[in-house]
């Protein structure tokens, strides 16, 4: 189903967010929370980029900044590379969700809604299934991606949240894409 309003797809995200959280905290990273995280990933499979519209058109409206969520494929690994999201190398499962978030960020990129936005890519390990631990520090780059001296780049569930806010209570970009890891 599409989400005719932003009141629908507000309770639909609080929704899913309850229930990714309850999943990850009372079962853990075993192999059914893993296989039910990937059942509602594909619940959401192809209305993100409505669903970002939506919100940044919103945010539009009310005039007020939009900062999307995106992921790590849509940052390049140099400055003029392709994307890690143009290349082959994507995890299958992962492929569908990272190319629909990058054509988010083309939307976006092209000005398809009139709004001040910041599309925001964690590291590229980052989440449920890397949650780090906080080092209360963080780097910011933009469209190329952050790797530390072993070719690693991660950030931490805490000191990723922290960035955002930093970005959103104090912003140092506009119309543009931000990246933070370690």
């Amino acid at each position: 189903d599409d989400f005719a309003t932003l009141e629908q797809y507000n309770d639909y995200l609080e929704e899913y967010e309850a229930i990714t959280f309850s999943l990850i905290n009372s079962i853990g990273n075993d192999l059914a929370t893993r296989n039910l995280l990937t059942e509602l990933r594909d619940t959401v499979a192809g209305k993100l980029r409505d669903a970002y519209r939506s919100l940044a058109q919103a945010a539009a409206t009310n005039g007020a900044r939009f900062v999307g969520i995106g992921g790590f494929s849509s940052l390049r690994p140099a400055e003029g590379a392709p994307r890690f999201v143009e290349g082959d190398d994507l995890p299958p499962e992962f492929a569908a969700e990272a190319r629909e978030m990058n054509d988010i960020l083309t939307e976006l990129a092209t000005g398809s809604v009139d709004v001040d936005w910041l599309f925001v890519s964690p590291a590229a390990e980052f989440g449920s299934h890397a949650p780090g631990e906080a080092l209360g520090r963080y780097r910011v780059s933009g469209e190329v991606a952050l790797f530390d001296q072993d070719g690693k780049s991660a950030i931490s569930g805490a000191d990723f949240a922290r960035a955002v806010l930093d970005e959103i209570e104090t912003p140092t970009r506009h119309r543009a894409q931000i990246h933070f890891a370690y």
